[in-house]
């Protein structure tokens, strides 16, 4: 039987949308068919189910997500009866679930309802449907004894109908009296509460949506500044000395049209990040001449200029009513909802009480979701020396908004925050640190100096060398600062990797630096080493290479069984090539007993049951591997990039492996998602002991880069 999850609520106003959207993260952690019933919809768009859709990349038909709209449901009831009325939703619910593991529900809103006991009904389709209930009380504007007390008749109300309650959780409560209402509630009541504080991103309007409801024509700006929240609205009528302190961070600016004086000031403060703006509203239908409009894109470029004919007044009430609101045009909100659910709601301890059946599988979305929870839970600090690259910038946003990791960013730190300003994304948990200016440069010259006296530095050369983003995130890991680095959307691999070959070199234990690339399936996620490194290991180093990849699997979930890959199988084949491949095979049994390694083997009988039944009958490894050694980087790089375009698969990595402390390196063409993948796994390899040993002076012996080549 299906396996539900009724989210619902005593009132409108609760901000639901938070924790649907954070059980859905939470559903789709477990299992690949997830979908998604709405008993009850208002005419027009349903925007949460747009943004489910996107960011699950969900294939449900629409038609088969919702039961009826109001109009119906109540015409249905008042003639034929509530019992009429649910059977037909019970239906149509069924007729939804039965291609899925799991339903999330979402329940009725409360808002332009004509139903007089809507409690009720929401506990009754829970009730009918089989589902567990988790009911959401809002608690903004309350007080701690409001909001305790709400709760708890919440509560009593649901199971006092029968639901089977999986936990409550009290939203928008004032932030400050937060933790307050969760000590005094814990343990109140027989199913766990959380308390989540109230947000002002997620209910501040973006620009485009202002732009949209006030019918504004847009004058200047771009997507990105479109897409900023609009966290406050300062209204201009003084004069600009007096004017600009009234600014503040993410504020929409509304003045007359005909004040060039505060839009040129506010644009320029703006540039300046003191502070930075959501945009320029302007009334009364007046432009600026076109001279003021090009300065002002020259000044804060992408930053929106809008206009609208009516005067402020007017204009104040419109913007005083609108409230943000989470659909699939607002990512950076929901990554703000998203980091909220998971800082306040015992994610683990939920995950349990739903018990959504396993299938065995392993799906990309499933593997990306593990990485930024396994992440999360111990969080590392990670440095990105591409400080002023827009991708970067993105994900760092992302990665800061989830909760995934702390993040240092290099480069100028006054074009880090103008850039940051010009995109409307959010840095304030971030460290910035421009290596030219930084009183560390000193003490890593000297150290880079003691590194490499034995090639010649000395602490003058080494003072510009570490100068250098990479020379200077690669030091910040290897000091300590930070625990790990990822860099190359701006820089070559040899760049990114050079400086950790030449500081933090290989640990104990492993002759060489190699690389993986987690390849996401439909189904699985197969490791693929070495795909960018090592050009033509030998058999020391092909065994050294596998018994990496088997632990920078298991590190990540995916149960090692090694195929050391040949063109031949077994004993059929011989040559130098393959006899490469067969002693290898040999060294890393010896190395690891405990490991399953076949080899040498050809990739159809790795991975291919039937071929495997035939070629290597018996075999604990053949037509079930999981990790797939490849004898050189021509066949490595080229099967990684054909499995990925001709397949479909989405690749991570390279993701390096055998270094004292991680680093990690992008491809240029990274996308922001590719970024944030690789920070995470960055951060989880920090989080094995192993990797932060400590190394002495010397530190270990590793091949320099022009000893290797590398592929992306």
């Amino acid at each position: 039987m299906t396996r539900s999850v009724y989210v619902t609520g005593i009132d409108r106003g609760d901000g639901r949308q938070v924790v649907e959207l954070g059980m859905m993260e939470l559903l789709t952690r477990q299992v690949d068919r997830v979908g998604v019933f709405r008993p009850l919809v208002h005419d027009g768009p349903d925007r949460l189910f747009e943004l489910l859709r996107a960011r699950y990349r969900l294939s449900q038909d629409p038609a088969t997500v919702y039961g009826m709209d109001y109009h119906e449901a109540s015409a249905l009831q008042a003639e034929r009866g509530a019992d009429e009325l649910v059977s037909t939703l019970v239906d149509r619910f069924h007729l939804a679930a039965r291609d899925y593991d799991v339903v999330l529900v979402l329940g009725t809103d409360y808002a332009d309802t004509q139903f007089p006991d809507e409690l009720s009904l929401n506990a009754r389709l829970a009730n009918e449907f089989g589902a567990s209930v988790i009911p959401v009380v809002g608690g903004r504007d309350q007080n701690a004894e409001s909001v305790l007390a709400e709760t708890r008749n919440a509560f009593r109300a649901y199971d006092g109908l029968g639901c089977d309650v999986l936990a409550m959780i009290a939203n928008r409560v004032v932030r400050e009296e937060r933790d307050e209402i969760a000590r005094r509630i814990d343990g109140r009541l027989p199913v766990p509460v959380y308390v989540l504080p109230d947000e002002p991103a997620l209910s501040a309007p973006t620009v485009a949506q202002i732009a949209h409801a006030l019918d504004a024509k847009v004058l200047l700006g771009d997507d990105s500044g479109l897409a900023r929240d609009a966290l406050d609205f300062v209204f201009g009528g003084a004069m600009l000395p007096s004017f600009l302190p009234a600014l503040t961070p993410g504020c929409l600016v509304v003045t007359p049209g005909d004040r060039a004086d505060l839009v040129v000031g506010s644009l320029a403060a703006h540039s300046a990040g003191t502070p930075p703006i959501a945009g320029v509203l302007l009334t009364l239908g007046e432009r600026p001449a076109d001279e003021i409009l090009t300065l002002a894109a020259r000044l804060a470029p992408g930053t929106p200029v809008m206009s609208v004919p009516g005067n402020s007044f007017p204009t104040a009430a419109q913007l005083f009513s609108l409230e943000g609101k989470l659909n699939a045009a607002t990512p950076r909100k929901a990554e703000t909802a998203l980091g909220l659910f998971e800082r306040y709601v015992d994610t683990a301890g939920l995950n349990k009480r739903v018990s959504a059946p396993s299938t065995g599988r392993l799906t990309p979305m499933m593997f990306e979701h593990k990485l930024l929870e396994q992440a999360r839970s111990d969080k590392r600090r990670v440095v990105l020396p591409e400080g002023t690259e827009t991708r970067v910038l993105h994900a760092a946003e992302v990665l800061l908004r989830r909760g995934v990791c702390d993040i240092t960013l290099l480069g100028p730190v006054d074009q880090i925050r103008k850039k940051a300003a010009d995109l409307g994304i959010d840095l304030g948990g971030a460290q910035l640190i421009d290596p030219a200016t930084s009183e560390l440069r000193d003490a890593f010259a000297e150290q880079y100096a003691l590194l490499r006296a034995h090639k010649g530095v000395t602490v003058e050369l080494a003072y510009d060398v570490v100068s250098d983003v990479n020379y200077f995130g690669t030091l910040m890991v290897q000091q300590g600062l930070a625990d790990g680095m990822v860099s190359g959307s701006v820089h070559s691999t040899a760049a990114t990797i050079r400086p950790a070959f030449e500081i933090i070199k290989t640990k104990p234990g492993s002759s060489i630096v190699s690389s993986v690339f987690f390849m996401c399936l439909a189904d699985k996620v197969l490791v693929y080493g070495d795909c960018a490194v090592n050009p033509d290991p030998d058999a020391e180093q092909l065994a050294d290479i596998a018994v990496q990849s088997a632990g920078t699997a298991a590190q990540f979930g995916v149960e090692p069984r090694i195929a050391m890959l040949s063109y031949s199988t077994g004993t059929s084949g011989s040559g130098a090539d393959v006899d490469k491949v067969r002693e290898a095979t040999g060294l890393a049994r010896s190395r690891r007993p405990d490991l399953l390694i076949e080899g040498p083997i050809q990739y159809d009988a790795a991975v291919e049951p039937s071929v495997a039944a035939t070629k290597l009958p018996g075999s604990e490894v053949a037509g079930q591997a999981s990790v797939l050694i490849f004898p050189d980087l021509n066949t490595g790089n080229n099967t990684y990039k054909a499995v990925q375009r001709s397949a479909g698969a989405i690749a991570v990595g390279p993701v390096l492996q055998g270094l004292r402390k991680p680093v990690n390196d992008l491809s240029r063409g990274a996308l922001v998602q590719d970024i944030v993948n690789t920070v995470a796994i960055t951060a989880i390899q920090a989080q094995n002991p192993a990797q932060q040993a400590a190394e002495s002076p010397a530190g270990s012996a590793a091949a320099s880069p022009s000893e290797k080549a590398t592929a992306q």
